[in-house]
């Protein structure tokens, strides 16, 4: 079932759109899971097979594997189901965030007035292309196509609905994971001041917020929509999140004035030159002693080619082009480019915190880690991927 959103800028929606909803998330969770899982089937007792008879070897690439899927009927079949659940999760939440719109600005516009967090837009920045044009995860009219608290409305129901649960009740537990690994695997690191860039509606940015409640901690996106709904339900939340629409590549902070920089599922939406720019802005940024973290999805290197083909589907057909070039990077190579020492470098995979208990989640925190076909996959076996470096205390 999707989550139901727990804070005042809640969305009502009627008896119909609910069991709509209902239904394509019910539906996701069976493509995900099931319908995943028949087409690995597939693939390992036929297809496979057959482009070993025809090639006289296995499929050693992910691309090889692409193609000779591509032929197939079943991942022709989940390629559709799939795509067109993607779309009916924006068609089930658009007409209620539109009919609600103005009673939801003049609530973000009362929370607004409270204490705590803040808002700060610059109506003269440049959208950036990979924003601006691009409708990404299929979204209608992307994340910055109006400065109305629209479209970040869509995106917090949509993302209730997409999720099927996988997300934790409050659709924070990328955040919470990685807070709370940060928080468990340097228990003496006591980070005083928090950026998350690309923070969208801040479900990520508001979790670390509860985790180091004595940091002061900032969100950045480019999108004025998003950050308007960001603020308005970190204010509702009663967490004081200071947000900013700027572009991470080119940030306007002062140097070395943040303990932690963060992100979650931000770098696959950036060209490579853009995060190599993140990453030394991030460095600059960084006191020494300081924390680079990123949540995303496993490198391909780390993965079977077959997987690598599972987790690259987005790139492919959901609007985020950029997906492939990252995942076939090296994350040490990338944060070095940006200034980062190599031997800072660091990568983990934990279990997610909202359902795991707390002895178990630092267990694996612990734990070295361990990667493979379901680390970052929303699955029953979902655990995060992340890595990150230190930057020098000297």
């Amino acid at each position: 079932m999707p989550v139901e959103l727990s804070h005042d800028l809640k969305t009502p929606h009627g008896r119909d759109a609910l069991a709509r909803q209902d239904f394509i998330s019910s539906l996701r969770g069976f493509i995900l899971n099931d319908m995943a899982a028949g087409m690995r089937a597939r693939f390992e007792d036929e297809v496979a097979p057959a482009f070993a008879r025809q090639q006289g070897r296995p499929p050693q690439t992910q691309d090889e594997v692409h193609a000779a899927m591509r032929k197939d009927l079943y991942f022709k079949f989940y390629s559709s189901v799939r795509y067109n659940a993607q779309e009916m999760v924006w068609r089930s939440v658009i007409p209620s965030v539109e009919a609600a719109l103005p009673e939801l600005t003049q609530k973000i516009d009362q929370l607004s007035k409270a204490g705590g967090g803040s808002l700060t837009l610059d109506p003269a920045l440049d959208i950036p292309e990979n924003v601006a044009g691009l409708d990404v995860h299929l979204m209608p009219g992307g994340y910055a196509s109006t400065d109305s608290p629209a479209a970040g409305a869509v995106y917090d129901n949509g993302l209730a609905v997409f999720s099927a649960g996988f997300m934790g009740p409050h659709l924070d537990d990328i955040g919470l994971s990685m807070s709370n690994y940060v928080k468990h695997r340097f228990p003496d690191f006591a980070p005083a001041r928090i950026l998350d860039c690309g923070c969208t509606v801040g479900h990520n940015a508001a979790a670390w917020a509860s985790t180091f409640p004595e940091a002061e901690v900032h969100g950045v996106d480019v999108s004025a929509s998003v950050l308007r709904y960001a603020h308005g339900r970190a204010q509702s939340l009663g967490l004081p999140v200071h947000y900013h629409q700027m572009d991470a590549t080119a940030l306007t902070f002062e140097d070395q004035s943040f303990d932690v920089v963060f992100t979650s599922m931000f770098l696959h939406e950036l060209s490579v030159k853009d995060i190599k720019r993140f990453f030394a802005e991030a460095h600059r940024v960084l006191r020494p002693g300081g924390l680079l973290i990123n949540m995303e999805l496993p490198p391909n290197r780390e993965l079977q080619p077959y997987d690598q083909f599972y987790l690259d589907w987005d790139c492919y057909y959901n609007k985020e082009p950029y997906y492939r070039a990252f995942r076939d990077q090296s994350p040490e190579d990338l944060v070095e480019a940006g200034g980062f020492a190599r031997s800072g470098y660091f990568q983990f995979a934990v279990p997610q915190y909202s359902f795991t208990p707390l002895d178990k989640f630092i267990d694996a925190v612990n734990a070295p880690p361990s990667l493979d076909g379901d680390t970052g996959r929303l699955s029953a076996s979902l655990n995060w991927f992340g890595f990150g470096a230190w930057k020098p205390a000297h």
